[in-house]
């Protein structure tokens, strides 16, 4: 397929030869260790970019979600899209890309103008909300609500079933390959499910509310020295803070980063800190009595913190609404856990 590479497909290609070239030696000059460039195998990803030449998209069907994509050198390809087909004028680049479980996509980049935030000083405290992540509870906010983490277990049994059964076959062999994809297949599986839970979680918020507060983890350390680095790995804070963020611009919402330090120590009440094990989950007091949730606390601390950033009148959060609806009745713990199984984007289908 791309024996006969389009003009401005290769000159993309090398362009961006030459941008990791001069990462690399920017990283040398600071000092760091960094090795070559390495070439990818012919099993790796594989993909070509056209940048504003060289590509059409052609809306030629009766179907929205259906349109063909045709790219220079190589033809019309009929393409399946996930939300409305933008006109070739509007798109500044075109990808095409292969995974390593066969699929082919077609990524379309769009430039659109973003809405402006809300002034600060115009900001009700009762639309900001603080969020804190947790493994027991993947967020717990500060209207007292909080989210199940995801249950993988089956989908890691079946990868793992997979993988046992790739171990067995001769390596190169037809078998083999098919059998690499089969695994693929599963390994994408337990990361589509998680984005999807991730931005279903996401897009609420900052639809929800004008300013969202949330801690800023360092993750790196958290994964190297952590007993529970499987489960830290799987909730994915990383990404779910960048995709608050470039959100966040998207719909007009303010989110901020704040120091993560002492928010579970830190009294909301009277600012006292109490040191306590990962296993207590009740905050009390030993200063002015004050008891409650664990992650509660720790949430209003961070949305203290973020309309404090924001040079905002610290108020209490709003609590009229939930951001998910529930298909089976919610854990008794409080009044606000919901399964993370049945987490619904607001607004969506329940498909």
């Amino acid at each position: 397929m791309f024996k006969d590479v389009s003009a401005h497909a290769a000159q993309q290609t090398v362009s961006q030869i030459h941008k990791d070239l001069k990462v690399l030696k920017e990283h040398r000059k600071n000092g760091r260790n960094t090795g070559r460039l390495k070439w990818q195998g012919p099993g790796d990803v594989r993909s070509v970019a056209y940048q504003s030449e060289g590509f059409n998209v052609n809306h030629t069907t009766d179907h929205d979600d259906f349109g063909t994509l045709t790219l220079s050198k190589i033809g019309e390809i009929p393409i399946r899209a996930h939300r409305d087909l933008p006109e070739t004028e509007n798109v500044k680049r075109a990808i095409l890309k292969k995974e390593r479980t066969g699929d082919w996509y077609a990524c379309l980049v769009v430039e659109v103008e973003p809405p402006e935030k809300p002034n600060p000083d115009e900001i009700d405290p009762a639309d900001c909300i603080g969020v804190d992540l947790g493994i027991q509870s993947y967020i717990h906010t500060s209207d007292d609500l909080s989210v199940e983490c995801l249950d993988l277990a089956d989908e890691y049994d079946h990868y793992a079933k997979e993988q046992r059964s790739l171990d067995r076959k001769q390596r190169g062999s037809n078998n083999w390959e098919d059998q690499r994809r089969r695994v693929a297949k599963a390994k994408r599986r337990i990361r589509w499910k998680v984005l999807d839970f991730q931005h279903k979680i996401s897009t609420w918020l900052v639809r929800e509310y004008d300013v969202v507060a949330v801690e800023d983890l360092d993750v790196k350390p958290m994964l190297e020295t952590s007993q529970s680095a499987k489960n830290k790995q799987d909730a994915a804070w990383s990404r779910f803070l960048d995709l608050l963020e470039y959100k966040g611009e998207l719909h007009g919402t303010h989110v901020v980063r704040v120091d993560a330090r002492g928010t579970t120590k830190e009294c909301n009440e009277c600012g006292v800190e109490t040191s306590k094990p990962l296993w207590v989950r009740d905050h009390s007091c030993p200063a002015c009595g004050h008891t409650e949730d664990r992650d509660l606390n720790a949430a209003k601390n961070i949305l203290d913190r973020g309309l404090n950033k924001l040079s905002l009148h610290v108020g209490p959060g709003r609590s009229e609404s939930t951001p998910v609806q529930t298909v089976l009745p919610v854990f008794t713990r409080h009044s606000g856990r919901v399964d993370a199984k049945h987490v619904i984007e607001a607004g969506s289908p329940a498909a």
